[in-house]
């Protein structure tokens, strides 16, 4: 039934969430990444905002719908709906104040709890570009990510520092998760039909560790 044209309109619409204490940078993350903004006055985010950017990963047309936590994270209260079908995350903290490193275990207990394991995860240090007062090392974000198998990037909002190439990284490990399921299609779909959520092939368990920092 009209077979002729072979998955033509294949389509990738990957979920992808922001985790991390308030004002770490994750609303200027998110715009200057979508549109190439950054406003200097950014104010908490109130709402649910999310934007849609696509990217092209082996010649495949990828939607990432990049969401931002509404500034609920002040209070303590990111619901389950935010993480639901979430793919992705970037973790983000600020290198100018630890207090915000310092959280990041408790945003990847959040992250555990809520999605699959398989998710494709980056943890963030913000504001590079405040290095003279970091307060915390390029070392000790790379540990910490060593540690956690995720990959690790510092960035800088401000001025467009490596932020393009930590949300590309992410787009592409998620593609790659995705084409992992598709070569185990037949154990996938197995699973799917006898509706469980557990992956196939337990391809979760491979975590590899990627940095690439601003000197």
């Amino acid at each position: 039934m009209g077979g002729h044209e072979e998955e033509v309109g294949e389509e990738y619409l990957f979920k992808i969430v922001l985790v991390g204490d308030s004002a770490v940078g994750k609303s200027n993350l998110l715009s200057r990444f979508a549109r190439n903004e950054f406003d200097t006055n950014s104010k908490a985010t109130i709402g649910v905002e999310f934007q849609t950017q696509v990217v092209e990963i082996d010649g495949k047309e990828v939607k990432a719908q990049i969401w931002d936590t509404a500034g609920q994270e002040r209070f303590r209260a990111v619901t389950s709906a935010y993480y639901r079908g979430a793919v992705g995350a970037l973790i983000v903290y600020d290198i100018s104040r630890r207090t915000t490193f310092d959280s990041v275990k408790r945003w990847l207990d959040e992250l555990s709890t809520h999605c699959d394991t398989t998710m494709g995860r980056m943890l963030v240090g913000n504001k590079c570009d405040l290095e003279n007062i970091r307060e915390v090392s390029v070392e000790e974000g790379k540990s910490l990510a060593e540690a956690e198998g995720l990959f690790f990037m510092e960035t800088s909002a401000l001025d467009a520092t490596n932020v393009q190439t930590a949300f590309e990284i992410v787009i592409r490990e998620i593609y790659n998760n995705i084409s992992r399921k598709v070569l185990n299609s037949e154990s996938y779909k197995a699973e799917l039909s006898m509706n469980r959520v557990s992956l196939a092939n337990g391809s979760g368990s491979s975590k590899r560790s990627f940095s690439c920092c601003a000197n």
